[in-house]
């Protein structure tokens, strides 16, 4: 039997086979509603065989979003629009996640087809925030530094997004601290500067994360997984390592976390990456190893190299991105894949 097709159970989610969809930003939101285009995205992963499919990094306040055209979850009204799309998804058998986020220092720029670049609040933009005063690239304008009721505010952010998501219909929850937002700022020495509680040793940095990650727990459903997606390394001297990963990962566990969603980079814009398939796997691997599941991502594009990876036993779910946006059936090719039958003619 191919492992591919294999289910997932955790807690009382059952993911019907070990592929599972990234989530990547669409900057197609208008005020941060989900619209058609989000519903025939995301219901044609569903269609096309994917088991979890994880909706794009979702702002839990506008100034957490990336872009003004990100998704939010910030407001009760742009709940029925996400209910639309789990409803979607469930019915077609696969299993709706969300990735709640807030962009920190790289937030307010515009989307990458207009080139990506940081919006000033006379052009649709916004004053960023950060752990400390530092610009994420060089010419840009600073985050100002959050004070203690600031991160305290964000946190309960966090909590109410997570209330609406379960208002919404997802069964998986997913916090973002990786990639260089917010709260991976507050992981890394390079961007936390920091010299209060928030600021300096390991476990001041993480604790952030750690509250945020409490609160959440602590109104999403403990039947329902909890994930979070970590950046394993920032890839340069002097930044976070995948032996803080590792041990964060741990305290995660023991807060009810269920899955680590393993990536890397994000928080340096000239970071040394040696970009090749599967070139994160390791990191999943190395989660994997203390006890917790973890999801691998990264240059995964073909069923050799999941199954591959799940036979080895170095991750629980192969989460794909870019090859997931070039062909939205890529689980239905695979061996023992059921088809919807509405399909069947095509196989």
């Amino acid at each position: 039997m191919s492992r591919i097709t294999e289910s997932l159970k955790i807690k009382s989610v059952t993911i019907p086979n070990r592929i599972g969809m990234s989530p990547m930003c669409q900057y197609s939101a208008k005020n941060g509603f989900a619209n058609d285009w989000h519903l025939v995205h995301y219901g044609t992963r569903a269609v096309g065989g994917a088991g979890l499919i994880i909706v794009e990094a979702t702002g839990v306040t506008p100034e957490g979003r990336i872009t003004p055209y990100d998704l939010g979850i910030w407001s009760d009204e742009h709940i029925p629009a996400l209910k639309r799309i789990t409803d979607f998804i469930h019915a077609n058998g696969s299993v709706a996640g969300i990735q709640i986020a807030h962009a920190g220092r790289k937030a307010s720029h515009d989307k990458p087809s207009n080139g990506g670049k940081q919006l000033s609040p006379d052009n649709g933009g916004w004053q960023t925030v950060g752990p400390s005063a530092i610009s994420f690239e060089e010419g840009e304008t600073p985050p100002v530094e959050l004070d203690k009721t600031g991160i305290e505010k964000i946190t309960g952010q966090f909590r109410d997004a997570a209330i609406r998501a379960l208002k919404a219909g997802f069964k998986v929850l997913e916090i973002h601290a990786a990639h260089g937002y917010l709260l991976q700022e507050f992981l890394s020495p390079i961007s936390n500067r920091r010299t209060d509680e928030y600021g300096g040793s390991f476990e001041n940095r993480i604790r952030f994360l750690l509250e945020t990650t409490q609160t959440v727990r602590s109104v999403w459903p403990k039947e329902l997984p909890l994930f979070v997606r970590l950046t394993a390394t920032d890839w340069t001297e002097g930044g976070w390592t995948l032996e803080e990963t590792v041990k964060l990962s741990l305290g995660l566990k023991e807060l009810g976390v269920d899955l680590i969603d393993c990536s890397s980079g994000g928080n340096v814009p000239q970071a040394g990456i040696p970009l090749a398939p599967g070139y994160q796997v390791s990191f999943a691997e190395a989660v994997k190893q203390i006890g917790i599941m973890s999801s691998a991502v990264g240059l995964i594009t073909t069923e050799e190299q999941i199954e591959k990876i799940l036979t080895a036993g170095k991750a629980d779910l192969v989460m794909l991105g870019r090859e997931l946006l070039r062909n939205p059936y890529f689980a239905l090719h695979t061996r023992e894949a059921k088809w919807p039958e509405q399909y069947n003619r095509g196989k």
